[in-house]
């Protein structure tokens, strides 16, 4: 009877130095995820090519930033891009937006649901609040009513977006800043301008270096054509296109006299009095 010995497995080639170097490597410590910035994640992952200045904008990494823009121009849809981004790839973030109703945190949210579907993700709430999603990896971005006392309880706020900044109260954005404390979260806040005073304009005109600007009037809007402009500007009359279109901050209508011809009648601190 004849024997069949078992074959025996070829031996493994030898592995050079280098080779057995990064094996250890890879054993010993997980592989670094590479996270895309927020253009690429928005051309190659949710179909929205930005233009030059939402690009310069969704690029940004500043702490805090005001985006002072036109009438649509697409400044609820770029924040919601940076809200989704942050929530994608950072695991169990929060993410806070703010309006001054209900309502536009709820189309805001709606826009963000629109980019998680892209990503292949059914969203659903996090079953605390009405306007809200929760992602697989248990991150959150959350609408909030425009009302101070409907907001608190909230903390380590990852990333906080006020939208339509110039129609929200002071009293509600005190408010809100404490949420990012903790987290030491962003904060970026946009708006067409109303008036010349509260915090929107406050921290436009004299925030300092603390915060990054971007002014993006209607003329460079690649979407909006010039004729239509003119058009806008004939019916609305020119402080309203200027407010509206132009990103100019103007003396509010319950306002008597403009802010700076008042500066500028105080001749050397000298306070006239009536």
């Amino acid at each position: 009877m004849k024997i069949t010995r078992p074959t025996q497995p070829p031996k493994a080639a030898k592995l050079t130095f280098n080779e057995r170097a990064e094996t250890v490597a890879a054993k010993a410590s997980p592989r670094v995820r590479i996270i895309p910035d927020a253009v690429q994640f928005a051309r190659d992952s949710l179909g929205f090519n930005p233009d030059a200045r939402q690009t310069e904008l969704l690029l940004c990494s500043a702490k805090q930033g005001i985006l002072n823009c036109s009438r649509q121009w697409g400044k609820s849809t770029v924040a919601a891009i940076k809200a989704v981004h942050r929530a994608y790839f950072h695991p169990k973030s929060l993410v806070i937006v703010a309006s001054p109703t209900e309502r536009q945190s709820a189309e805001f949210l709606l826009k963000a649901r629109g980019f998680i579907t892209a990503l292949g993700m059914v969203p659903k709430g996090d079953g605390h609040n009405r306007s809200s999603l929760r992602l697989p990896n248990s991150s959150r971005i959350v609408g909030l009513p425009g009302k101070e006392a409907n907001i608190r309880g909230f903390s380590a706020v990852n990333l906080l977006i006020i939208d339509e900044a110039s129609r929200v109260d002071d009293e509600l954005y005190k408010t809100l800043r404490p949420m990012l404390t903790v987290a030491d979260g962003d904060l970026w806040m946009l708006s067409t301008p109303w008036g010349r005073e509260g915090f929107f304009h406050e921290n436009w005109e004299y925030g300092g270096s603390a915060w990054a600007r971007f002014r993006v009037p209607a003329t460079e809007c690649p979407r909006i054509p010039a004729q239509r402009l003119e058009m806008e500007r004939a019916q609305m009359g020119d402080a309203w296109f200027r407010r509206e279109y132009m990103c100019e901050f103007l003396a509010g209508e319950t306002q008597m006299f403009d802010s700076e011809l008042v500066l500028a009648a105080l001749d050397d601190g000298e306070i006239w009095r009536l």
